[in-house]
């Protein structure tokens, strides 16, 4: 199955031109900061701690952004994978605001 092309040789597509998979990729951003939006528009930011088929997600000092406004930190936090939108690396750390 190809992914129009992010996939092949040469392409840009990472990797060094092996096939990367969306499952490739989450198991690659593991324990890394991660921004979770829901369908809802909220934001959860933290470490990503585990994920299943199902794109239930379990994360680490998670950060709830409502509107873009910090409204509550967790230590922990489970995601139901049907409320999930994306996973989105984040490219600062949590400290930055990001």
């Amino acid at each position: 199955m190809s992914t129009g092309g992010a996939d092949k040789p040469g392409s840009g597509g990472g990797g060094g031109g092996a096939v990367k998979t969306p499952s490739d990729f989450l198991k690659s951003i593991r324990g890394r900061p991660v921004v979770v939006k829901l369908n809802s528009g909220v934001d959860y930011r933290g470490i990503l701690a585990c994920l299943d088929g199902y794109m239930n997600i379990a994360m680490e000092q998670t950060e709830e952004y409502v509107n873009g406004q910090l409204k509550n930190k967790y230590g922990d936090a489970f995601i139901r994978g049907n409320n999930v939108l994306y996973i989105s690396t984040s490219k600062r750390t949590l400290t930055d605001g990001a």
